[in-house]
């Protein structure tokens, strides 16, 4: 997708909350190549850091927020229809990722919500089963936008980090290189966040 590349390659915030928001949808955006680029410049003082942040965030709040109605209102069958339809594959989308993350969210409750943003494969697709399930609107916002907002600050504070030891030239091949470390440390913390819910409700159901 020419545009796609266009809009990377002139980050500002209008541009930095559009690819957010097309990429909470189901259109391929890498969100580290969005967020990152964009605060290795606010580094150089051509941006600022916090706005950079902000404006994705809001962003993908409304990205989610498409798949959430859409969800509500058309339901599974039409879901899977466009999943495996054309348009679809070409948004790297079929039926088997919808329910991967519906699977996600049945497993993690609400709180899937939260933590499916940090999860690559999930993090796009994790606000369709929260409209399925009719999940309340703003407890859907309230998460997506926990979740959103402590994504982009780790992918700014990457950015932020790589402006001071690699030139312009080198970043796109330096974030990918970071970017393993980055979704395995995430992954981890997930893991422990869902454990550590797991285990609380545990103790809560043994004292009832």
């Amino acid at each position: 997708m020419n545009w796609i590349s266009t809009l990377l390659g002139n980050l500002n915030y209008g541009t930095i909350l559009l690819l957010m928001l097309l990429e909470s949808t189901v259109i391929p955006v890498p969100s580290e190549l969005v967020v990152a680029p964009a605060a290795f410049h606010a580094h150089g003082g051509e941006l600022n850091v916090f706005l950079v942040v902000l404006f994705a965030t809001i962003g993908a709040d409304l990205g989610a927020s498409v798949n959430y109605f859409v969800a509500l209102y058309v339901g599974r069958p039409v879901i899977y229809k466009f999943a495996n339809s054309k348009w679809g594959k070409m948004c790297l989308l079929n039926q088997k990722k919808v329910e991967k993350s519906e699977r996600y969210f049945d497993d993690h409750g609400v709180v899937a919500t939260l933590t499916g943003r940090l999860i690559p494969g999930i993090r796009h697709l994790i606000s369709i089963p929260a409209g399925l399930a009719r999940m309340a609107y703003w407890k859907f916002l309230l998460y997506t936008t926990i979740g959103a907002g402590a994504w982009h600050a780790i992918l700014a504070a990457m950015g932020w980090y790589l402006a001071t030891i690699v030139p312009e030239d080198q970043l796109e091949a330096t974030i990918e290189h970071y970017n393993h470390y980055i979704v395995g440390g995430i992954l981890a913390i997930v893991l422990l966040v869902i454990a550590y819910l797991a285990a609380k409700r545990f103790i809560n159901k043994n004292k009832e």
